[in-house]
């Protein structure tokens, strides 16, 4: 693990380094997380890492090869289909 020292300024705003924007592929604009954790200290995660951390632990509990978007979709059409079912068939 790295460890940096920055200051924090007046304004609450906090510098991060150049070579840690450029490894986290961060630019102006750029949306991250900040995570308080309960000891105090904070995270700070660009939000496609943490997106892909929240992948990882959802697909924990999906087996491979299923779906779920395309059951979403199935599920929805027998649904309109049993609304409506002269609706389907034009």
């Amino acid at each position: 693990m790295e460890t940096y020292t920055t200051r924090l300024e007046k304004s609450g705003r906090i510098l991060v380094p150049a070579s840690v924007r450029r490894r986290l592929g961060l630019s102006e604009g750029s949306q991250v997380v900040v995570k308080v954790e309960p000891s105090g200290a904070l995270e700070i995660t660009s939000r496609s890492q943490a997106l892909a951390k929240v992948r990882e632990e959802i697909r924990k509990y999906i087996p491979a090869g299923r779906d779920l978007a395309e059951e979403l979709i199935r599920d929805r059409r027998a649904e309109a289909e049993q609304e409506d079912p002269e609706a389907s068939r034009s």
